[in-house]
């Protein structure tokens, strides 16, 4: 991401989760190393846990940090591979947005469907590369069950999955049993219950390199691949209510896939998500 355009005009706060055990002291040692000489922005910051929250566990707490100190923050992790386009597309965005109470973040990464518009609305919110505000944040719950059960009793679940291309429902509901520990689900879920809207780019700034098949029972899958945007992504005024051309785009896409690579991106996401 230091060959962003913006990247020297920025704040890089990194959060080093603690080892899950003894085993992994070393590991982290490396890693800590490694990012006390990243050179290219214009502060860099690097918070190390003592202890591991995990995922969803860092995510959550580095996020309220954040967002409460600075008041709004781009949030990466450590598997995505950025367009030199991206930093200028959230700070636009963000900058564009500040004061829309309805639109509650920003996603860098976007499907590889064809026929996208510049810039669209989708109901909901992402995590391969996104941003949001303190007052997005406000909304986000913790609480999974009280997302499902509210899901079911207004009979949303068919929409929040995505008119049943994609099994969130699922995802929420294996996060409530302990079966994965997503933040983003939740995420996801309590800005779609909040009828808020994400800013989604035609062209993905963000690439996601986690499906190689290096992840526990996954396997890999390309078809989450993208070419990455090859010249900046404009930010004008377009109309604050979900795109239904783009939703059925990204719900025919999601259709398209086998039930085996669906399980498959499914166990990407969750781990994504996790």
């Amino acid at each position: 991401m230091a060959a962003n355009d913006l990247a020297q005009e920025s704040d890089l706060i990194v959060f080093s989760d603690g080892p899950k055990d003894d085993r992994d002291w070393d590991r982290v040692a490396e890693v800590r190393r490694y990012l006390g000489n990243i050179e290219g922005f214009h502060r860099l910051e690097v918070i190390e846990r003592p202890e591991n929250l995990g995922l969803a566990g860092s995510i959550i707490t580095g996020v309220t940090e954040v967002v409460e100190a600075h008041g709004r923050l781009i949030v990466l992790e450590d598997d995505l591979v950025t367009s030199p386009y991206f930093l200028r597309y959230m700070n636009e965005a963000l900058d564009f947005y500040e004061d829309q109470e309805q639109v509650v973040s920003i996603s860098g990464y976007v499907y590889p469907v064809a026929g996208l518009p510049e810039t669209f609305f989708l109901l909901g919110a992402d995590c391969w590369g996104w941003a949001t505000w303190q007052r997005g944040w406000r909304i986000f719950e913790a609480d999974g069950q009280k997302l499902l059960d509210r899901l079911r009793r207004e009979n949303l679940t068919e929409v929040f999955d995505f008119d049943g291309a994609f099994a969130y429902t699922r995802m929420l509901t294996e996060q409530i049993q302990g079966k994965n520990s997503s933040w983003a689900i939740r995420w996801y879920a309590s800005a779609f219950l909040a009828r808020r809207l994400t800013l989604y780019p035609g062209r993905s700034l963000v690439h996601h390199i986690g499906g190689d098949g290096s992840g526990t029972h996954c396997g890999s899958t390309s078809r989450l691949d993208v070419e990455l945007a090859d010249r900046p992504v404009a930010v004008e005024e377009i109309p604050l209510t979900e795109n239904s051309q783009a939703r059925e785009k990204v719900r025919e896409f999601l259709t398209t896939l086998k039930p085996s690579l669906l399980e498959r991106i499914i166990c990407l996401v969750k781990r994504a998500w996790r």
